[in-house]
């Protein structure tokens, strides 16, 4: 794939001192822009590689390694779904997805932290109870957090991957024949997780002395019809774990969909779902791209892919004979596993496409390079 010409980490170097002046970013957050902006360049050092077959050189220089950059996910990506393979039980699954109305973008931004752990509490705790209630067992979900809609604006919503199988009272694995297209009726299932999310909301608001003040956002927010989507069952588990991996390590936008910065503004392609996903072109001030962006930074080691009840490491040695069996690979570097997995070969010269890079210089890194981007006065609150 060719290097796109344009860059997140563009967008930050010409509008980054700006977004702190305006909007005072946390030291986090800052931090993460900062990250991005030097992500495979010189400041991070790398190594300088010459191919065995025409003799050309190539620099390469070392990634961020950050979750929210653009360049630092492909491997993690294919690394994830064969681990996650390996370890989820043989069976039917179905794809469900958890929204909350925009009214509670508002709370979301008071504490994203609790917020989020809050949408997670809430999805498992019906997803469990409908275990119980159609099945009589403790069924699970492989939850996928995304923050996003195509616009970069704050839409927080929760995938899951809900097996057809369960943990019995008594710790017995049980298959869930389930005949028609869905696991559990979407209805019910949107008027439970709603009651359960703002009930805990209610409490997270109570405990801050926060609830006076954002009571008519909970009053709105209650009146909104929640949605909740649910696929029928996809097959079985590679075909699924597959599927889902297009979700696991996205982030807010790619460089990709990045196709003009100017002296004010930065434009981008997006989706309208509302518009039979046509593909639309919108333009935004280059403060607020950032500042959209932003939002789906995450809190420092926050856990966005998480697992519950049979799918969880709790019930991994009743669910073990369930599980499809592992071949056994040699032992393999990163970049041969993903050779392996992705038929990208990293060595492959890029100019005769017939010999292999070879490292021949280690460039050093910066030591103590600038910082870029420094908190506001009188603001360096860490997330």
């Amino acid at each position: 794939m060719n290097k796109p010409k344009l860059e997140i980490a563009h967008v930050i170097e010409q509008f980054g001192h700006e977004l702190v002046a305006k909007h005072k970013p946390n030291t986090w957050t800052l931090r993460t822009l900062n990250a991005l902006r030097i992500c495979r360049t010189a400041a991070l050092g790398g190594h300088k590689e010459l191919c065995d077959c025409c003799g050309k050189t190539r620099i390469s220089y070392n990634s961020c390694r950050n979750r929210h950059c653009p360049k630092c996910h492909a491997s993690k990506q294919a690394f994830w779904i064969e681990d996650v393979s390996n370890r989820i039980i043989d069976t039917k699954y179905f794809h469900i997805v958890f929204t909350v109305p925009q009214e509670l973008n508002t709370i979301c931004l008071l504490d994203s932290r609790s917020f989020y752990n809050a949408l997670f509490s809430s999805v498992w705790q019906t997803l469990r109870s409908f275990g119980y209630t159609h099945y009589g067992a403790e069924t699970g979900a492989l939850a996928i957090l995304h923050t996003w809609g195509q616009n970069l604006s704050l839409h927080p919503h929760i995938h899951c991957l809900v097996p057809a199988a369960g943990i019995t009272l008594d710790g017995n694995v049980k298959r869930i024949s389930k005949k028609g297209k869905y696991i559990y009726p979407v209805k019910k299932l949107s008027m439970d997780f709603r009651s359960i999310m703002m009930k805990t909301l209610k409490k997270q608001l109570i405990t801050n002395g926060l609830l006076t003040e954002h009571q008519s956002v909970i009053n709105r927010a209650w009146s909104k019809k929640w949605v909740v989507f649910s696929e029928p069952s996809f097959g079985d588990a590679q075909h699924v774990i597959k599927y889902l991996g297009q979700y696991t390590h996205r982030i807010a936008i790619t460089n990709q969909r990045i196709q003009k910065i100017d002296n004010n503004r930065v434009s981008f392609y997006y989706k309208d779902y509302k518009d039979l996903s046509k593909r639309k072109l919108v333009s935004l001030t280059g403060i607020e791209f950032l500042r959209r962006f932003c939002m789906h930074i995450l809190p420092k080691g926050f856990v966005k892919i998480r697992y519950y009840g049979i799918l969880s490491n709790r019930y991994s040695k009743q669910t073990a004979m369930y599980r499809k069996p592992q071949i056994q690979i040699p032992k393999e570097t990163p970049q041969q596993r993903l050779l392996r997995l992705t038929d990208m070969d990293i060595y492959q010269c890029p100019f005769c496409k017939n010999g292999k890079m070879h490292q021949v210089e280690i460039i050093p890194r910066v030591r103590s390079p600038d910082i870029f981007l420094k908190p506001w006065p009188n603001n360096s609150k860490q997330q």
